[in-house]
């Protein structure tokens, strides 16, 4: 049914409506009358007393010479006409409408109901039409020059940046390349681990090309019914068409992109593989000369179907990571535009203190700093609310209600002890920032160490010292107690996993040959990995090797923590008595020891902080 027709019906029923309600109330409008009895009202007339009678029905309107009115019911009108003519009474009789008006309004009812269920029946005949009027249309996002993001709001990926320069110069002006003969490229996927800044980097594109943007998730094109998400990819890129040059930017698009391998259903293609493919025709469909881009964004290109990625449909793929330490200083500055920061705040140390932090990080780093201020009664953010939004993203919110035991606490602190002395005593390792007992989120206690600056490459000399470091804890546990607690479960886990990695991944064994046995994913979101080796001698040869290097780092860090016995039970009461040391507090700790070594340990307690 059209539209049109739709609308005259309604037209209609809201007409029948109205004229039952108007005339309802004319039928029932009358004045407000006292009522009387029917026995008073005979009386009345024997007495000569009614003066004009106004029959409706049953209902009897008196009026006596005085001048006064009322109503009463008469229970047989036929019995009570004889007497109002023997008296001379002026009698007026009106019709009774209310039945006629309850059939109208009963009749009006029953139009509105079938119209509903008629609509519903029609709207679930035809789902397909209705979402391929409205689908595209309503996906496209237009960016005002007050609200567009351009490449000024985007900061850390300069490469990135570089390489989508020329595609905005040909959606801006692509005659002098049509001039010598290129063709913009039909697709770029942008991928990358989350927030790195993946779907900002193609707003960004949109704002500084000045191009119609159609914004549209990969989720958006699967359905349950088989057909809706080719119809639905078909209208997109007929609304892009008609609205080229523009850019369309597929969120996500593992979703519908995955491979097809081992995906067929039994009764053929599945609706995801029937999207694709109708993804994958109009890619190659769409005339070079409709200046159309396809930007499309993933966390996971190691599942995207290979004739999605060949060349002539995403001709470019941008792999875009966490920032180094110039860009996340970089993306620090684009965000703290907007806030008040206090003289003497290096961003710079803020950058060094954040390493992995992606651009999403970043932002909500920014604003927990500010919001901390806020609850601190300050209008300027310091250096020590980036510190604190920092512990609060990566460890939790501070666990102030726990109530730790004087036993408890006392353990805390030598087990947070023992990796500090381990981390200031070991060659290489990365310096100390924090050292804290406070419970925060599922960690009870948590030695901090900040990098020097960013790596992407380690030594086996590294790694094992990160090793011996997360021993620590449990060393100091074993060397002070006498008794291992669980305390240490963390850390075990971690250096578990880093000595199955040098073993596995990066072929760093004393005893097998330089090869790998696991193979991560191509993703970006971790995941399983896969064995490259099925023999059960080669297993117990890798545990082997991982057993003997977690068993000699923890030995190492039983031998210095050892010889630091002293050390170890003064900096565990220094921290039993303050909770938290920071970077600089921990330096005079340690500068501290160096000068009082070979004293007696009462001129070493004035090391206390």
């Amino acid at each position: 049914m059209s539209l049109f027709v739709r609308n005259v019906f309604l037209f209609v029923v809201v007409l029948f409506i109205l004229f039952s309600l108007f005339l309802f109330y004319k039928t029932e409008q009358r004045a407000t009358l006292p009522s009387q009895c029917y026995t008073d009202f005979l009386k009345d007339i024997d007495q000569e007393n009614v003066k004009e009678v106004e029959m409706k029905g049953h209902m009897l309107q008196v009026e006596t010479p005085d001048g006064r009115r009322y109503e009463t019911v008469a229970p047989d009108t036929a019995a009570v006409l004889p007497k109002i003519e023997e008296n001379g009474i002026r009698l007026t009789v009106k019709r009774d409408y209310s039945i006629f008006v309850w059939i109208t309004l009963l009749f009006v009812v029953s139009m509105i109901l079938g119209f509903i269920a008629w609509s519903a029946f029609l709207k679930r005949g035809e789902p397909q039409v209705e979402e391929r009027e409205e689908f595209g249309s309503k996906k496209i996002i237009t960016f005002s020059k007050d609200s567009r993001v351009t490449f000024d709001d985007v900061a850390g990926i300069a490469e990135a940046k570089t390489e989508l320069e020329e595609v905005i110069s040909f959606l801006k002006d692509p005659s002098p390349y049509h001039k010598i003969g290129a063709n913009i490229p039909k697709g770029v996927l942008l991928q990358g681990p989350p927030g790195t800044g993946k779907t900002l980097l193609a707003k960004a594109i949109a704002g500084e090309s000045g191009v119609p943007f159609f914004s549209i998730s990969g989720s958006d094109f699967v359905e349950t019914f088989v057909g809706v998400g080719a119809s639905r990819v078909r209208d997109l890129f007929e609304e892009a068409g008609k609205n080229a040059p523009c850019i369309v930017f597929i969120d996500e698009i593992d979703a519908v992109g995955a491979s097809r391998a081992g995906s067929m259903s039994i009764g053929g293609q599945d609706e995801r593989g029937q999207t694709l493919n109708a993804l994958l025709v109009e890619m190659d469909g769409f005339d070079s000369d409709n200046t159309i881009l396809v930007l499309a964004a993933t966390n996971r290109p190691d599942i995207l179907d290979p004739a999605l990625l060949r060349s002539g449909r995403f001709d470019r793929q941008i792999t875009i990571l966490a920032p180094d330490i110039k860009g996340r200083e970089k993306i620090i500055q684009v965000h703290t535009k907007k806030i008040s920061l206090a003289e003497g705040v290096s961003l710079h140390e803020v950058a060094r203190a954040t390493p992995g932090f992606t651009g999403a990080d970043i932002a909500n780093l920014v604003n927990e700093a500010a919001l901390l201020a806020v609850r601190d009664h300050r209008q300027q953010v310091v250096l020590k609310d980036f510190e604190s939004a920092r512990d609060r993203i990566m460890l939790g919110i501070e666990n102030k209600g726990m109530v730790l035991s004087d036993d408890d606490r006392r353990s805390l602190a030598y087990h947070e002890t023992g990796h500090a002395i381990l981390a200031h005593t070991l060659p290489g390792a990365d310096p100390l920032q924090k050292v804290t007992i406070i419970p925060r989120g599922r960690a009870l206690g948590q030695t901090q160490q900040l990098p020097l600056a960013d790596q992407h490459a380690y030594s086996r000399e590294k790694l094992l010292t990160r090793i011996t470091i997360l021993m620590g804890g449990r060393a100091a546990e074993e060397i002070i107690y006498k008794t291992r607690s669980t305390g240490a479960q963390e850390d075990l886990l971690q250096a578990t996993e880093l000595a199955i990695a040098m073993v596995c991944k990066w072929g760093m064994a004393e005893s097998l040959p330089p090869r790998a046995y696991l193979r991560d994913s191509g993703g970006f979101l971790g995941g399983p990995t896969d064995k490259l080796f099925s023999s059960e001698d080669a297993e117990k040869d890798i545990n082997r090797e991982v057993n003997q290097m977690i068993e000699k780092c923890y030995a190492e860090a039983l031998s210095i923590l050892q010889e630091q016995k002293d050390f170890m039970d003064n900096m565990a009461e220094i921290l039993i008595k303050n909770e938290t040391l920071d970077r600089e507090e921990l330096d005079i700790i340690f500068d501290c020891t160096v000068s009082k070594r070979g004293k007696d340990s009462g001129q070493a307690d004035s090391c206390m902080v």
